[in-house]
C-alpha cells in the first residue's frame, strides 16, 4: 500500500461470537471474521481477513479496513470531514492502475477511538465491487445482528387503499426482518394487477437482492412505488421470489380481519 498522510478508551468486553465491542456515544466497533475484498477499475483496492464493522448510524454498519491491508494508492484530497464522535477524518483519493475514486477513502488517524486510527473507510458507492469471502455484497455490509426469516402462512391478508381492495390472499409469505415490521408477500394471482403500473425504480438490499416496483392507480390518483417484488432474490430470501409486497406504512393492511396500525419507519 502507498499512503501519504499530511496531518499528523473505551471499556472492552466480550460479546456473542467472540466479537470485541467498543462503545462511545452512538458508535460501535466490532471485528469481523469475514474476508473482505474491495475492487476499483478491476484492480484490488483492499484485501483483509480482519475488517471492522463500525456502526456510524444505528441501522447498519460500515466496513473499516486495516491500513496494512490496503493495496491501492491513497492520495490526500486536501480536505477533512468532521465527525462529532469519530473526530477529524482526512479524505483521500483512491488510485489503482485503471481508475481513480476522488474522495473515495477516509481515515481518522487522530480519532478518540484508538481502534479507528489504523483503519481506512472506503466509500461504498465509490468502489466497483465488494466481496465477503467469494460472494458479492451490495448496498452495505450485512449486519451480524440482523436476521431475515420467511415463513409460509395461512393468515388472511387484505390490502386496501382509499376504499379499494388491492389484494386479498390466504397464502402469504411473511418476511420477518430485524428492526422492520413484518412484510406480507402475496401471490400475483391475489393482487389487483390491473391497478398497478410499472415503475422504473429499483432498490438493492444486501439480504434480499434487487427489487423492482409498481405504482398503484386508485380512484384517479397515482401512488408511486407502492408495491415491490424480487424476481431473483438472494438465497436467504428465495421464498419471496415473484411475490408482491405493499408498504405497510402506506396502505390499510388487514390481517385475519384486524386493521393493523400503520408503522412508523424510514419508509413512512
Amino acid at each position: 500500500m502507498i499512503i501519504q498522510v499530511t496531518g499528523k478508551g473505551e471499556r472492552r468486553h466480550r460479546v456473542v461470537r467472540d466479537m470485541s465491542e467498543t462503545r462511545r456515544g452512538r458508535v460501535r466497533v466490532e471485528e469481523s471474521a469475514k474476508r473482505v475484498r474491495v475492487y476499483l477499475g478491476g484492480e484490488l483496492v483492499a484485501d483483509t481477513g480482519k475488517p471492522r464493522l463500525v456502526w456510524e448510524v444505528p441501522y447498519y454498519p460500515a466496513y473499516y479496513i486495516p491500513v496494512e491491508d490496503v493495496k491501492a494508492e491513497l492520495t490526500p484530497a486536501g480536505r477533512v470531514e468532521r465527525s462529532p464522535s469519530r473526530g477529524d477524518g482526512e479524505v483521500f483519493d483512491v488510485k489503482t492502475a485503471r481508475a481513480t475514486a476522488e474522495g473515495g477513502a477516509l481515515r481518522y488517524a487522530d480519532s478518540p477511538f484508538e481502534e479507528l486510527r489504523e483503519l481506512v473507510r472506503f466509500d461504498w458507492n465509490a468502489m466497483d465491487e465488494w466481496l465477503e469471502e467469494d460472494e458479492p455484497v451490495y448496498v452495505h455490509p450485512r449486519d451480524p445482528y440482523s436476521r431475515v426469516d420467511v415463513l409460509s402462512s395461512s393468515r388472511h391478508v387484505k390490502v386496501v387503499l382509499d376504499g379499494v381492495t388491492l389484494a386479498d390472499s390466504t397464502q402469504p409469505r411473511i418476511l420477518f426482518e430485524t428492526g422492520l415490521p413484518p412484510r406480507y408477500y402475496l401471490p400475483l394471482t391475489d393482487v389487483r394487477t390491473d391497478l398497478l403500473r410499472p415503475s422504473d425504480t429499483q432498490t438493492r438490499c444486501p439480504y434480499k437482492g434487487t427489487a423492482t416496483y409498481w405504482s398503484a392507480e386508485v380512484n384517479g390518483k397515482v401512488y408511486p412505488d407502492l408495491v415491490w417484488t424480487y424476481r431473483s432474490p438472494l438465497p436467504e430470501s428465495q421464498k419471496v421470489i415473484g411475490l408482491a409486497c405493499f408498504y405497510n406504512e402506506r396502505v390499510d393492511l388487514h390481517v385475519d380481519g384486524e386493521l393493523l396500525e400503520r408503522p412508523k419507519t424510514p419508509f413512512s
